[in-house]
Protein backbone atom coordinates (compact mmCIF):
# COMPACT_ATOMS: atom_id res chain seq x y z
CA UNK A 1 0.00 0.00 0.00
CA UNK A 2 1.65 3.71 -1.07
CA UNK A 3 0.80 5.96 2.04
CA UNK A 4 1.83 9.42 2.67
CA UNK A 5 4.04 9.37 5.21
CA UNK A 6 4.23 11.49 8.45
CA UNK A 7 6.61 14.00 7.43
CA UNK A 8 5.35 14.46 3.96
CA UNK A 9 1.84 15.03 5.43
CA UNK A 10 2.96 17.42 8.00
CA UNK A 11 4.78 19.62 5.07
CA UNK A 12 1.50 19.31 2.96
CA UNK A 13 -0.51 20.48 6.29
CA UNK A 14 2.20 23.57 6.76
CA UNK A 15 2.06 24.67 3.47
CA UNK A 16 -1.72 24.56 2.51
CA UNK A 17 -3.47 27.76 1.49
CA UNK A 18 -7.20 27.90 0.93
CA UNK A 19 -8.01 26.20 -2.10
CA UNK A 20 -8.73 28.75 -4.74
CA UNK A 21 -12.50 28.60 -6.29
CA UNK A 22 -14.84 26.26 -3.81
CA UNK A 23 -18.19 26.25 -2.56
CA UNK A 24 -17.31 24.35 0.25
CA UNK A 25 -18.18 26.40 3.57
CA UNK A 26 -15.37 28.24 4.81
CA UNK A 27 -13.47 27.86 2.06
CA UNK A 28 -12.18 30.13 -0.90
CA UNK A 29 -13.67 28.80 -4.66
CA UNK A 30 -11.59 25.86 -5.71
CA UNK A 31 -10.38 26.03 -9.34
CA UNK A 32 -12.93 26.07 -12.34
CA UNK A 33 -11.28 22.97 -13.89
CA UNK A 34 -12.26 19.70 -13.30
CA UNK A 35 -9.33 17.69 -13.80
CA UNK A 36 -8.76 16.02 -10.13
CA UNK A 37 -12.13 14.96 -10.62
CA UNK A 38 -11.79 13.31 -13.75
CA UNK A 39 -8.07 11.79 -12.38
CA UNK A 40 -10.25 10.77 -9.11
CA UNK A 41 -12.86 8.60 -11.60
CA UNK A 42 -15.82 11.24 -11.38
CA UNK A 43 -18.41 11.09 -9.43
CA UNK A 44 -19.00 7.34 -9.55
CA UNK A 45 -15.63 6.27 -8.31
CA UNK A 46 -16.26 9.13 -6.04
CA UNK A 47 -19.29 7.79 -4.12
CA UNK A 48 -17.42 4.03 -3.98
CA UNK A 49 -14.32 5.14 -2.49
CA UNK A 50 -16.08 7.40 0.15
CA UNK A 51 -18.43 4.48 1.17
CA UNK A 52 -15.41 2.45 1.24
CA UNK A 53 -13.59 5.01 3.47
CA UNK A 54 -16.82 5.59 5.82
CA UNK A 55 -17.05 2.02 6.24
CA UNK A 56 -13.50 1.39 6.87
CA UNK A 57 -13.39 3.89 9.80
CA UNK A 58 -16.53 2.85 11.48
CA UNK A 59 -14.98 -0.71 11.87
CA UNK A 60 -11.71 1.21 13.67
CA UNK A 61 -12.23 1.45 17.10
CA UNK A 62 -9.66 4.06 17.14
CA UNK A 63 -11.79 7.07 15.52
CA UNK A 64 -15.54 4.98 15.47
CA UNK A 65 -16.49 6.48 18.08
CA UNK A 66 -16.63 10.36 16.16
CA UNK A 67 -19.60 8.50 14.57
CA UNK A 68 -21.91 7.45 16.82
CA UNK A 69 -25.46 8.74 17.04
CA UNK A 70 -24.86 10.05 12.85
CA UNK A 71 -27.10 9.08 10.22
CA UNK A 72 -24.30 7.33 7.92
CA UNK A 73 -26.38 7.37 4.73
CA UNK A 74 -26.68 11.45 5.14
CA UNK A 75 -22.82 11.37 6.07
CA UNK A 76 -21.57 9.26 2.84
CA UNK A 77 -23.40 11.38 0.71
CA UNK A 78 -22.08 14.46 2.09
CA UNK A 79 -18.86 13.09 2.32
CA UNK A 80 -18.80 11.75 -1.24
CA UNK A 81 -20.17 15.91 -2.44
CA UNK A 82 -17.26 17.35 -0.41
CA UNK A 83 -14.70 15.56 -2.51
CA UNK A 84 -16.44 16.03 -5.33
CA UNK A 85 -16.70 19.67 -4.94
CA UNK A 86 -12.70 19.95 -3.45
CA UNK A 87 -12.03 18.04 -6.63
CA UNK A 88 -13.39 20.74 -8.80
CA UNK A 89 -16.38 18.38 -9.71
CA UNK A 90 -20.54 19.57 -10.79
CA UNK A 91 -21.39 18.67 -7.17
CA UNK A 92 -22.98 20.92 -4.67
CA UNK A 93 -22.12 20.40 -0.98
CA UNK A 94 -24.86 21.81 1.05
CA UNK A 95 -23.58 19.94 4.59
CA UNK A 96 -22.03 22.44 7.30
CA UNK A 97 -17.88 23.80 7.85
CA UNK A 98 -15.61 21.41 8.71
CA UNK A 99 -15.24 23.63 11.79
CA UNK A 100 -18.72 23.91 12.81
CA UNK A 101 -19.31 19.65 12.10
CA UNK A 102 -16.36 18.83 14.47
CA UNK A 103 -16.02 21.59 16.82
CA UNK A 104 -17.53 19.62 19.09
CA UNK A 105 -15.63 16.27 18.71
CA UNK A 106 -12.13 16.74 20.64
CA UNK A 107 -10.69 14.94 17.68
CA UNK A 108 -6.70 15.09 18.00
CA UNK A 109 -4.23 14.65 15.09
CA UNK A 110 -3.86 11.13 15.52
CA UNK A 111 -7.30 10.75 14.84
CA UNK A 112 -6.91 12.71 11.58
CA UNK A 113 -4.00 10.62 10.61
CA UNK A 114 -5.76 7.98 11.01
CA UNK A 115 -8.53 8.82 9.04
CA UNK A 116 -6.43 9.96 6.31
CA UNK A 117 -4.82 6.30 6.34
CA UNK A 118 -8.25 4.84 5.65
CA UNK A 119 -8.85 7.41 2.86
CA UNK A 120 -5.87 6.36 1.64
CA UNK A 121 -6.56 3.24 1.47
CA UNK A 122 -9.86 3.44 -0.06
CA UNK A 123 -8.10 5.69 -2.88
CA UNK A 124 -5.99 2.26 -3.37
CA UNK A 125 -8.74 -0.20 -3.44
CA UNK A 126 -10.45 2.44 -6.12
CA UNK A 127 -7.53 2.45 -8.31
CA UNK A 128 -6.86 6.02 -7.92
CA UNK A 129 -3.33 6.94 -8.71
CA UNK A 130 -0.95 7.87 -6.21
CA UNK A 131 -0.25 11.34 -7.61
CA UNK A 132 -4.10 11.64 -7.82
CA UNK A 133 -4.71 10.74 -4.21
CA UNK A 134 -1.45 12.69 -3.02
CA UNK A 135 -3.62 16.42 -5.10
CA UNK A 136 -6.93 15.41 -3.45
CA UNK A 137 -5.11 15.41 -0.17
CA UNK A 138 -3.14 18.44 -0.61
CA UNK A 139 -6.43 20.40 -1.10
CA UNK A 140 -8.27 18.47 1.60
CA UNK A 141 -5.49 19.59 4.03
CA UNK A 142 -6.51 23.19 4.34
CA UNK A 143 -9.33 22.00 6.27
CA UNK A 144 -6.46 20.50 9.00
CA UNK A 145 -6.99 23.18 11.51
CA UNK A 146 -11.15 23.09 11.34
CA UNK A 147 -11.17 19.06 12.08
CA UNK A 148 -8.39 18.98 14.53
CA UNK A 149 -9.39 20.92 17.67
CA UNK A 150 -6.98 19.19 20.67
Amino acid sequence: MNSLPAVALALALAQAQTPPGSVVPGAAPIPADDKLYQALGGLDNIRAFTDDFYDSMLKDPRIAPFFDGINQKFLKHSLADYFCVVAGGPCVYEGVSMKDAHAHLGIAKGDFNTLVEHLQRAMDRAHVPFATQNQLLARLAFFHRDIVTR
